[in-house]
Formats: C-alpha cells, structure tokens, sequence
C-alpha cells in the first residue's frame, strides 16, 4: 500500500495543472475586454445605408478601420483622439442587418486634442 505522501506527490502535480488549465481557458461568458484607439476624424461608410464610422485601430502602429458600430457609454467629439478600454459582449441572436457584438465603454483612458 503506497503512503499517503506517495500519493500526494503524484495526485497533486497533476491538480495544480488541472486548476492552472481551467484558470487560463478561454472566456466562455462571452466578454472580452480591448483597448480602442479612436481618431479625431469620422469617415463616410456604407452599413445598411450611408453613415460616418468611427476610426479606430487597437494598436498604435496598426491602420485606421471603419467602426460601424456605437459604444455604449461613449460621446465622441470631433477633433480629438481618444483611448478607451471597451468591453465587447456577444449579441445571443442579433438582428439580421446589426453587429453580433455590443461595445460598452468601461473606462475613457486619454482624450487628446489633435
């Protein structure tokens, strides 16, 4: 019969990766967090009819993208460059014509005159 410490030493490697693997999967709630980098311009964009998108890339080298969708919680302002940390939640069953992904403001990082 093997001793307990025996057992201890090979059950509980095994649990501390067990633990460290579930701890690290990939979120299933369906939020993420992102940084978003909005430029101080709009642009003409075409969604279901002709609109003015949000430009915004999420790394600083990266290029600018039409955002087609709104943040909640966000008033953008012309003029100014923006840096905000956003939370994005997965739309259950969205509208056939709408984003499958909501954008919530969580914090305003920087606004900077440009």
């Amino acid at each position: 019969m093997k001793s307990i410490t025996t057992i201890l030493k090979t059950t509980l490697p095994a649990m501390a990766l067990f633990t460290l693997t579930y701890c690290t999967t990939a979120n299933t709630t369906g939020t993420d967090e992102k940084i978003f980098i909005v430029g101080p311009e709009t642009a003409d964009c075409t969604g279901v009819a002709p609109m003015k998108c949000l430009q915004v890339k999420e790394k600083e080298s990266g290029n600018w993208e039409n955002f087609y969708s709104n943040i909640e919680g966000f008033t953008y302002e012309p003029g100014f460059e923006y840096t905000l940390k956003v939370r994005t939640e997965k739309i259950e069953n969205p509208p056939m014509d709408g984003s499958s992904i909501r954008y919530i403001l969580v914090k305003e990082i920087s606004k900077v005159k440009k």
